[in-house]
């Protein structure tokens, strides 16, 4: 492999400078930092047969595989968790490219030092013939202007690029760029992926060679805590051994070590609109069970009180409706609870209110009526106000017509017509099957078959 001298290394993390630093002192200086590194990054897998995990992406046989190991990688957007494995591809890819890898900062990176890049990289291309790999980690954190500045160098394929992420990158990624590039996703890593880790962590010569002994009780406890983020199991590791007793690494040591699980759940990214989304589809779906463990999983990640009563109260009129409409009433209550008397009480409320949509019955005739109505107005012909329901306050207005005014019949019911010339009953509301809905429907319609033809009907202007 061509070693690669200091002015090649753009912004890099200290092991990966010296690790490319040609100089007297790089092994001694590589020894002396390797030393100290975390145990995650002495770790870090350095070919493809050493990745565990994301055997879909990688895997024998894959795309993704064949393109690195025939060296005709092109621009690719890595996306998925913390911990399963983005930065590390992008690593090994560095150490078996023929091309010249770079790596710049979405951080501390700027417009111009992209434009420094990419106008080495031409240079590259056309006095070397050598291709240029860009690896920009964390992605979603440059501006729109430094992701315009990369469009035209990835298109014209001055630099192939490879970028990490862990939010979506349909939502947070120039869509231009992506269409350039293709989007291979990682996936949280399964447990048995995180207990091969750790096992061979534990007798590498880079891990704990062998120092240590791990109870079976201790790395459940560890793939557990992990929630597939190989880093975070590996933290917890290094961490457990620094207490543990006699070389033995037990239960005790790894609580001790990390006695809060920190399941994954981020406010502003992908997690945060996956556990919303299962949130309100586990109410939809009736189960009180499921409704009740995602409101709990959002507020063991801090979301905002507020955000989960939103989209409660959105969900009484979405989704129960007119089938119990006690649940509009319940929904309001938790948000003015959210809004005034905030965590921790009010996670109380939302757990009653989660709970009760839940087990509510379920109509979503409101929202597809209106749904319907509205793409009536929007498409439909001009329809006019029948006369009759027209205001009486102009000149001429007794011409109107007759209005029946229901309320002198003692039903409070009295057929006319409603809706504009060319709109039948039913057209635009269908009632549901369940709850007050159901039985209102059904009185009305009995008051509608009841009614006479011929009964006189009292005029009210």
């Amino acid at each position: 492999m061509r070693e690669r001298t200091a002015d090649e290394l753009v912004i890099r993390r200290p092991l990966d400078y010296y690790d490319n630093m040609d100089n007297l002192f790089t092994p001694i200086e590589r020894e002396a930092l390797y030393s100290v590194a975390p145990l995650a990054v002495r770790m870090r897998p350095q070919k493809l047969e050493e990745l565990i995990g994301q055997r879909e992406v990688v895997g024998a046989g894959t795309w993704l595989r064949n393109a690195i190991e025939t060296d005709t990688l092109s621009s690719i957007i890595l996306f998925g968790p913390a911990g399963t494995g983005k930065t590390t591809l992008a690593r090994i890819i560095a150490q078996v490219t023929k091309a010249h890898f770079t790596e710049v900062s979405a951080i501390s990176g700027g417009v111009g030092d992209l434009r420094r890049v990419i106008d080495e990289a031409a240079k590259r291309l056309t006095l070397q013939n050598l291709r240029t790999i860009l690896f920009v980690d964390e992605i979603h954190r440059f501006s729109r202007s430094q992701q315009d500045a990369l469009l035209h160098a990835v298109e014209d394929r001055i630099v192939v690029l490879i970028g990490a992420t862990t939010e979506n990158p349909f939502f947070e990624v120039n869509s231009a760029l992506i269409s350039r590039s293709r989007v291979v996703e990682f996936k949280t890593l399964t447990d048995e992926d995180i207990a091969l880790i750790i096992q061979h962590t534990l007798t590498d010569e880079r891990g704990l060679a062998a120092a240590y002994t791990l109870t079976d009780e201790a790395q459940a406890a560890i793939v557990i805590m992990a929630g597939g983020d190989a880093r975070a199991a590996l933290t917890t590791l290094e961490l457990a051994a620094e207490v543990a007793e006699q070389g033995v690494i037990d239960e005790r040591a790894v609580l001790e070590a990390s006695p809060r699980r920190a399941l994954p759940y981020d406010k502003k990214g992908d997690s945060h609109y996956d556990v919303i989304s299962a949130f309100i589809k586990s109410m939809r779906g009736s189960d009180p069970d499921a409704a009740v463990y995602w409101l709990a999983r959002m507020i063991e990640g801090g979301e905002d009180p507020k955000f989960i009563a939103r989209r409660i109260l959105i969900f009484a009129s979405e989704d129960v409706g007119n089938a119990d409409p006690q649940a509009l009433l319940i929904a309001h209550a938790a948000f003015k609870a959210a809004e005034s008397i905030g965590y921790p009480e009010c996670q109380l409320n939302l757990s009653q209110a989660a709970l009760y949509m839940a087990l509510a019955p379920k109509s979503n005739s409101a929202t597809n009526a209106l749904y319907a109505a509205l793409r009536e107005v929007k498409s439909g012909p001009l329809r006019h106000v029948p006369n009759h329901l027209r205001d009486r306050h102009r000149p001429g207005s007794e011409e109107y017509g007759a209005y029946h005014y229901p309320h002198l019949d003692p039903r409070g019911y009295i057929e006319q017509q409603y809706l504009p010339d060319g709109l039948e009953r039913g057209a635009l509301y269908q009632p549901g099957e369940r709850g007050w809905e159901a039985y209102r429907t059904e009185a009305v319609q009995r008051d509608r078959e009841e009614q006479s033809p011929d009964k006189p009907q009292a005029d009210a202007q």
